[in-house]
């Protein structure tokens, strides 16, 4: 893939759902509209489930634990929290040849070539959205999810890449409707790998450079004040 004018901002600390939403959907009708930059932007949110729109209500095992948002992405619930990065990626498609099959893949190999770099074996799964890893006995894990949608041809949403989150608090839901017990979640950390969100930034972006191109560093985005978060 090509890229022109990619930003790369990273924002500090837990960033709310809602204002970020708002802000990601106006970014990327403004990258429709040609009034704006491509933007790749990195951050952690606080504890949160949201739901795709394959989403299905018996899959939220416990819907009083973390807020829950209805959200316009593919899949279905997915969990956000402290020591997750979350990437939500807003590039013009159409400068890409409208191919989606491509860009998924791109994704995919952006977050294997990640995890590769702290000597991870990550590959994808058929009929198994995200990137997984083997475990023992023929077990299987998820270590990131990918969940896009594509408005005027520009992508948002993005990715999760577990880091080192609270692993329990998927036990909320179903993991992307995926209840088979041989398949569950996992994180750098859980895999004995101690890695500071910093040092797995710079994973991301040498990784980003391979699978898509290089980008110019940009100030993390300013959001309007969201409702209060628990």
């Amino acid at each position: 893939m090509t890229s022109q004018n990619i930003e790369w901002a990273v924002s500090p600390g837990l960033t709310p759902y809602a204002p970020a939403l708002a802000f990601m959907e106006a970014r990327a009708a403004a990258i429709a509209a040609g009034e704006a930059d491509e933007l790749v932007w990195l951050l952690e949110h606080p504890p949160l489930y949201t739901a795709g729109t394959s989403a299905k209500p018996d899959d939220l095992l416990a819907p009083d634990r973390f807020p829950v948002y209805e959200t316009g992405r593919g899949g279905e619930y997915t969990y956000h929290g402290p020591g997750q990065r979350v990437a939500y990626v807003m590039l013009d498609l159409t400068r890409r040849g409208r191919d989606v099959r491509k860009f998924i893949q791109s994704l995919e190999a952006w977050l294997i070539g990640a995890a590769a770099q702290f000597g991870i074996e990550a590959g994808i799964r058929d009929g198994r959205v995200g990137v997984w890893v083997n475990r023992a006995n023929g077990h299987e894990d998820k270590i990131a999810a990918i969940g896009v949608r594509l408005r005027r041809w520009v992508s948002f949403h993005g990715i999760a890449f577990n880091v080192d989150p609270d692993l329990s608090h998927f036990s909320g839901i179903t993991p992307c409707g995926i209840s088979n017990p041989l398949y569950g979640v996992t994180s750098l950390a859980d895999l004995g790998h101690t890695v500071s969100m910093d040092d797995f930034d710079t994973a991301l972006h040498i990784a980003w450079t391979d699978a898509f191109g290089p980008v110019s560093r940009a100030d993390a985005p300013v959001l309007d004040a969201g409702p209060p978060q628990d």
